[in-house]
Formats: C-alpha cells, structure tokens, sequence
C-alpha cells in the first residue's frame, strides 16, 4: 500500500559548498536515515568542488590548468563530463557560453584573487580562441587536452552540476520526490506528497534586497538564474556584472538584469542561463525555442537603476 501525505514528515538538510550552502527539502517517513543522506549529499558536492573549484589551487581543474599544452592528460569522469557539455554550449551558442574565461575572471576579481589592474589589460588584450576550439575530450580514455593558451573557468556550470549530483544521491537513496538546491540553481524532483507542484520562488532582480517577483510550480525540471544583482565589481560607480563577455574578456556592458531557464537538468539549466545572458533576449529566444527550453528574461528600468 502507498503511503499518503500524512504517513511523511518533512526533512530539510544543508550544508557548505561553493562558497555558498547547498539544502534539501523533501518528505520521508519516520524510519528514514537522514544522517546516512547528509552525509551522501555532502560527499557529492564535496566532490564537484574538490574536481572544479577555482578557489582551491589543489582541485583537478587548477592542477590541468597548470598543465602543460599538448599532452593528453587523464581527468576524473565527473570533470570531463562538465568540460564535455561546456564545449557543447560553447558551440551551440556560437561562444557565448565560454568555459576558457579564467583569465578574465580572476583578473576582474570575481576568483580567489582580488581584481588586478595589470591583468585586466592583459585579459582585454588577449586574442583567444574559444575552449572548443583549444580543448580537446576522450571520455572513452578518461583523457583531455590542451592545443594552446586556456584557463578555464566551471562557474557558470559546476553549481549546476553540483544541485544535478545531489538529485542523483536523493534518489539512490530511494527518495523521488524533493527539491535540491545550490544559490539560484535547483531541481524540482517528482512532486509534493499530496500531488501537488513544487513552488519556486523568482526573485526581483534587486541589489541588496531579495523579495519574489514570480512564483513557478515545477515537477521533474530544473531551474537556474543568472543576473547582474548579486556579484559584480564596481568600476568608478558603475557596477559590472560577474558574467564575463567572451569578445571583450570583460564583464557584459549590457544584458537582461537577469535570466531563468528551465531545462531537465540543472547543468544545462545554469549553462544556458549565463548563454542567454550573454546573447540577450533578442538572440536568444530562437535559441530556446529550438533547445526546447522555457526561458524568462527580466530587465532593469534604466530610470530606476541603482
């Protein structure tokens, strides 16, 4: 016999990564082992940061950045998944996506680093090939490969991933109905007990005050938001958004104040997010429609901005 809505207990566990937390909200009965969970949620997003942070000069990613050109090297299956869907983005959306931005990133100070005059002229001056066109995947062999200059940079893509590894956990734990979260990037898996959508919040894309502009009501999708609201550099009072133009190797001068996307998994969700940011409305709407992808673009009264 199925268990109703009122058999379930509602559980809700976070923890750190990414600079950030990570949570879980779902339904279970009184028996469940919710330690043995914790502890499984926390080791998989413990692994996406310890494989692709930017932040930890030991993580897989800084050590093949390091790395000399021209030589197959072998990655972890998890990191050459994300590289391998990055390059695919960075192709479908004609490099707007760009997974080879680390350069641009650090020296702006959107990293480990604080911004540096010096590099930012050096990134505005460089002349660089987009990631796939410089990096090379073997998933077969477990094997990448650099043919020129390329830092790459997961930030637009790995908390996606991350939120996508712990509905993956959930749900070897036997659990199919819940939400899993990293920042604006989250899975709405099956639906509340009672049979009910899950209730996502879309927030105004306000600076330093967050209230809903929109509520969406999801089963089995993903969602994730990129916006120029909650990082960014100011620059002679003029605040800069963390999403770096891939023309300019700088951040974007003019973009949506910010954009949803809802895909059926949380990397793709976050990746074509920064995409459509990128490209703006406009460039993205045939885009989306042919990816199959509801998207929602809110933009900034320019008369209002702060």
């Amino acid at each position: 016999m199925s268990k109703t809505s009122t058999d379930l207990t509602r559980h809700a566990l976070n923890g750190p990564t990414m600079g950030t937390r990570w949570s879980a909200i779902f339904f279970a009965d009184a028996g469940f082992d919710l330690d043995s969970l914790r502890d499984a949620l926390q080791s998989a997003v413990d692994e996406v940061d310890g494989l692709m942070s930017t932040w930890k000069p030991d993580s897989a990613l800084m050590r093949f950045n390091a790395a000399p050109e021209n030589i197959w090297l072998p990655l972890p299956d998890r990191l050459l998944e994300v590289l391998d869907y990055g390059l695919e983005v960075g192709r479908q959306s004609g490099g707007a996506f760009d997974i080879g931005l680390g350069d641009a990133v650090s020296a702006w100070g959107f990293c480990a680093a604080d911004a540096d005059a010096g590099q930012i002229r050096a990134a505005l001056r460089a002349v660089r090939q987009p990631a796939h066109s410089v990096l090379e995947i073997d998933r077969a062999k477990g094997l990448a490969r650099k043919s020129g200059p390329l830092q790459i940079d997961l930030s637009g893509i790995a908390k996606g991933y991350g939120v996508d590894r712990l509905t993956q956990v959930a749900q070897q734990a036997g659990l199919n109905h819940g939400l899993f979260a990293i920042d604006g990037e989250l899975v709405a898996l099956g639906c509340r007990p009672d049979g009910r959508d899950w209730a996502v919040a879309i927030e105004k894309p306000d600076y330093g005050i967050r209230s809903p502009h929109s509520m969406l009501e999801l089963q089995n999708t993903a969602v994730a938001t990129s916006g120029d609201y909650r990082h960014w550099v100011d620059v002679h009072g003029t605040r800069l958004s963390h999403t770096i133009d891939p023309r300019r190797g700088a951040p974007l001068l003019q973009s949506p104040a910010s954009v949803t996307v809802l895909a059926p998994n949380c990397m793709a969700a976050d990746a074509w997010a920064t995409a459509f940011m990128v490209l703006g409305e406009e460039r993205s709407e045939p885009l989306a429609k042919t990816l199959g992808f509801e998207v929602l673009f809110l933009e900034r009264d320019a008369s209002k901005a702060a």
